[in-house]
C-alpha cells in the first residue's frame, strides 16, 4: 500500500485502541470522560503513534499490540495541547478546527481533563498484554522522562513560556523547542523500538533519526504559523508572532528555516541506514512531516 493508505490504516488501529482505553462519555462521571473524548477524537494526525508503530516495523516483523503502546503517546500529547490552549498559558480558542477544551467545558474540566489523559497514558503501559516487565518499566521511564522538566515537554513548555517578549537567540531557540516538541516525537521511535525489542545499536540510529524529525517538526510548525491561515492549520495563525515566541523564522528567518528542515530530513533518512527498507515508513513519515502544509 502507499503511504496515504498506509498512515489511514494505521491511524484507524490506533483510532480503535484509543476507544477501548479511554471511557464512554456515558460512564460517571460523564461530564469528564465528554471533554477527555472531545479533544482525543477532534481529528488529530496522529503522527506520533504513527512514529512509534513505523519504529516497530522497523525492528520487528509482527509488533502485535503496538497500537496500544502508541495511544499512550497520544494521550500524552492531547492532555498537552488541552493545557497550552488554556487562558494561563497560550490562551488559544481554537485547536484542531473546533473550539478548545476550555471554551466548551470551562478551565477547571479541562485542567482535569488533561489530568485524566496523563494518568491514562501510563496505566495503558502498565497493562500492557504480552510485554515483560522489563520492556514495561522501559516504556514507562521513556515516556515519563520525554514528558517531564529536564529536556522533556514541561521543560520546553516552561522556556516558551519565560521566553516571550525576550531577544531571540539561536541557544534559546533550542532549549525551547529540542524539548517541547522533540523530546515527545524522540520518545515516539524510541518506544516503538524498545517495544519491539531494538539492539542497543538499533536504537541509537532510532534516537537519531527521532533527534531530526523532531527538530524538522517544529521547524515547519513555526514556518506554517507564519504563512497558513487558521482554517487550513485548524488553530489560530499568527500566535507565535502575536505573543513574541522564539521561533525558528524569529531566529533565521523563513528562507533559512526552510533549508534547515530540509536538511533534518536528508539527516533523519540517513540515521536510518542500518534498517535498509525496513525503516521505509519511517522516512516516508520524515518527508511528509517536512512537506506538510498544515
Amino acid at each position: 500500500m502507499n503511504i496515504t493508505e498506509y498512515i489511514a490504516h494505521q491511524q484507524k488501529r490506533v483510532e480503535t485502541a484509543l476507544d477501548r482505553w479511554v471511557s464512554a462519555e456515558s460512564t460517571d462521571p460523564a461530564t469528564i470522560h465528554k471533554a477527555m473524548r472531545y479533544s482525543l477524537f477532534a481529528g488529530g494526525k496522529r503522527i506520533r503513534p504513527l512514529l512509534a508503530i513505523g519504529a516497530a516495523e522497523a525492528v520487528s516483523d509482527v509488533p502485535v499490540g503496538i497500537e496500544s503502546a502508541a495511544c499512550s503517546l497520544e494521550l500524552i500529547h492531547t492532555y498537552s495541547l488541552i493545557h497550552d490552549d488554556l487562558p494561563a498559558l497560550d490562551n488559544d480558542d481554537l485547536r484542531r478546527g473546533r473550539p478548545t477544551c476550555h471554551k466548551v467545558f470551562g478551565d477547571a474540566m479541562a485542567i482535569l481533563a488533561g489530568d485524566a489523559l496523563l494518568t491514562l497514558a501510563f496505566e495503558v503501559l502498565a497493562k500492557l498484554e504480552g510485554v515483560d516487565a522489563e520492556r514495561r518499566i522501559a516504556l514507562v521511564a521513556e515516556l515519563a522522562t520525554a514528558s517531564g522538566t529536564v529536556g522533556g515537554m514541561i521543560g520546553g513548555q516552561v522556556n516558551d513560556l519565560e521566553g516571550e517578549g525576550k531577544h531571540p537567540t539561536v541557544h534559546l531557540l533550542e532549549s525551547i523547542h529540542r524539548a517541547k516538541t522533540g523530546a515527545l516525537l524522540r520518545a515516539s521511535v524510541r518506544m516503538g523500538g524498545i517495544y519491539a525489542g531494538a539492539s542497543t545499536y538499533q536504537l541509537h540510529a532510532l534516537t537519531e533519526y527521532g533527534e531530526h524529525i523532531g527538530l524538522a517538526f517544529q521547524i515547519v510548525d513555526d514556518i506554517l504559523d507564519v504563512e497558513q491561515s487558521s482554517e487550513a492549520l485548524g488553530k489560530t495563525a499568527g500566535k507565535d508572532a502575536q505573543q513574541h515566541k522564539i521561533t525558528f523564522p524569529a531566529v533565521y528567518g523563513l528562507e533559512r528555516s526552510r533549508e534547515m528542515a530540509e536538511n533534518e530530513r536528508l539527516a533523519a533518512h540517513i540515521a536510518l541506514n542500518c534498517f535498509d527498507e525496513r525503516a521505509e515508513r519511517l522516512k516516508q513519515l520524515a518527508d511528509l512531516i517536512v512537506h506538510r502544509n498544515a
